[in-house]
């Protein structure tokens, strides 16, 4: 059967936000990343990566402050909204946090409360296409909680999530790390992508499947291992995944010897998630995924591209240096 690519755009407005300089790329276009999105056949950037000079800005410090998934919540003027996930594991340790990202001021934060049991580990989030506040959140051992954001006054008192579903998800095996997570709607269907991270030889998987957000049901799967080139050393193969409007898929891996570091990140265009006709939903890699630029000294465990734009925002678990967020274009929408 003859499968086609993704060509509705995520829901929600265009979320632009002013990239920082790529160096070492051929052909850049105005964002420092050439115009297509992605290094054409010739393009240096195959074989050598960019290496970004990010402008990082801290939104918490220490061991509990870190980013592990990132969503977009919207916007306020030039500023981005966002609802980020944090791995912590004791009780009362935060869980989410809410935080208005602009590159050009500091970043507004604030705790968002669980209602209920805490999660263990939140590694992932993502909004629910066409379902305003909501969105799933996925922890390391793979259970994925659907939850409804409140709002009803300032700060962590006024700002809650309360869980409308926990489910499993499947084909979880009891060496599985579960790292990354992401949704997109075309035609009607709700597609899921979520990410094992691999180790060191062991290569990441990433898997893709039609997902029901009222039955909270997943359709037949599709599993791919997928394995980077860099970093070298003490990798973790996939630290985050997201899916844009046209079904490109861009995968990050991070180097993680240790809650000191050193750290080192990559982005890469891993390759498409396709629809068929009748809604099913399957992979397809690139068998030596492009390298989209690479972030010395952080860690990055969350990746969000903005609705209809080029630009991302990336966010870092630095673990003992706590967690940054920065932006800059690697999108292809």
């Amino acid at each position: 059967m003859i499968k086609k690519v993704f060509g509705a755009a995520l829901a929600g407005a265009a979320l632009l936000i002013p990239a920082v300089s790529v160096t070492a790329t051929a052909n850049p276009g105005p964002s420092g990343i050439p115009a297509s999105g992605i290094p054409s056949a010739e393009s240096p950037a195959r074989s050598k990566a960019a290496s970004q000079d990010a402008k990082w800005q801290r939104v918490g410090d220490g061991i509990t402050a870190g980013i592990s998934g990132l969503a977009a919540a919207g916007r306020h003027g030039a500023a981005v909204d966002t609802l980020a996930v944090r791995d912590n594991k004791k009780p009362g340790e935060n869980r989410l946090v809410a935080v208005r990202y602009s590159p050009d001021a500091k970043p507004r934060v604030h705790e968002v409360t669980w209602r209920g049991e805490q999660p263990v580990d939140l590694e992932a989030i993502d909004a629910v296409p066409g379902h305003d506040g909501s969105y799933v959140a996925v922890s390391s051992s793979g259970t994925a909680y659907h939850i409804q954001r409140e709002i009803r006054g300032e700060g962590a008192e006024g700002d809650t999530v309360r869980v409308l579903r926990a489910t499993r998800l499947p084909g979880v095996a009891a060496d599985d790390n579960y790292e990354g997570f992401a949704l997109i709607a075309v035609q009607g269907t709700i597609a899921a992508v979520w990410a094992d991270r691999g180790q060191d030889d062991r290569p990441g998987k990433l898997t893709a499947a039609e997902w029901n957000p009222t039955t909270h049901t997943f359709g037949k799967r599709d599993s791919k291992e997928f394995r980077v080139p860099y970093p070298t050393k003490d990798v973790r193969h996939i630290s985050d995944v997201k899916v844009s409007g046209s079904g490109a898929l861009t995968v990050s891996s991070a180097s993680d010897p240790g809650d000191d570091g050193p750290y080192d990140s990559a982005l890469y265009d891993a390759g498409r998630v396709l629809v068929g006709r009748h809604g099913d939903v399957r992979l397809s890699l690139s068998a030596a995924p492009h390298r989209l630029a690479t972030f010395p000294g952080h860690k990055i465990e969350a990746v969000l591209c903005l609705p209809r734009s080029r630009e991302g925002i990336l966010g870092t678990d630095d673990e003992n240096d706590g967690g940054s967020l920065t932006s800059t274009a690697f999108c292809r929408p």
